[in-house]
């Protein structure tokens, strides 16, 4: 059975990993016959928001325990990841992807990327391994890699700010992929779009699909 690595954000849509992104890619993944393993950064989360006002609350939390809540506590730090253990490496979307995995939500085109989440990224692209990204997820594999070929949906300011870090956009609406063949890329723009949570399934069965074809 072929195995991949699910790196997560955190623990909610607003402040760590969209949770629907995150079950229905496990679930296509377990469906399709594979097998998986979910990772987390072991880092503080940048902010906590309440998800019923929007609003940001007086404390903090870890990124790797927040992320533990939708792996039922079976979950590794992400500095113990070894390229060389898996077939493929999908991250599900989420704000936590823009802010704890990277500063793509303060910092834009200038972000950077968490050291443990880009060492995983290259590490799969130098085994030539294929990569997913949901939602705002395909922003780490834009501004580490550059001229990649991927898709947001049609969201004009993050399609702009992408651009400007070397990649090719593609315009995309439910469910659909796109795949980058030099690099093994695979993306999907899932609640990037008006979405409601039958097209995150079909956009999560897609993206695994097209990954395993590529494996």
């Amino acid at each position: 059975m072929k195995k991949i690595a699910v790196v997560l954000a955190g623990n909610g849509v607003f402040d760590g990993a969209e949770i629907h992104e995150a079950t229905l890619t496990l679930y296509a993944i377990s469906k399709n016959n594979a097998t998986y393993e979910i990772f987390a950064p072991n880092i503080k989360q940048h902010h906590v928001i309440n998800h019923i006002t929007g609003e940001e609350m007086p404390e903090t939390r870890n990124v790797l325990v927040e992320a533990s809540r939708i792996a039922r506590g079976k979950i590794k730090n992400l500095a113990e990841f070894k390229a060389a253990n898996f077939d493929a490496l999908i991250f599900p979307g989420g704000f936590g992807v823009a802010k704890n995995l990277c500063s793509f939500a303060f910092d834009g085109d200038e972000c950077h990327i968490n050291h443990d989440v880009e060492k995983a990224i290259r590490s799969m692209i130098e085994q030539e391994k294929p990569i997913g990204a949901l939602c705002i997820a395909p922003v780490l594999l834009s501004k580490i890699l550059g001229d990649v070929e991927l898709t947001i949906g049609q969201d004009k300011g993050t399609v702009e700010t992408i651009k400007k870090m070397g990649s090719r956009h593609i315009e995309t609406t439910h469910g659909e992929v796109v795949v980058d063949k030099k690099y093994k890329i695979v993306t999907t723009p899932c609640y990037m779009l008006d979405a409601n949570i039958n097209q995150i399934g079909e956009g999560a069965f897609n993206i695994v699909k097209a990954i395993l074809k590529l494996i």
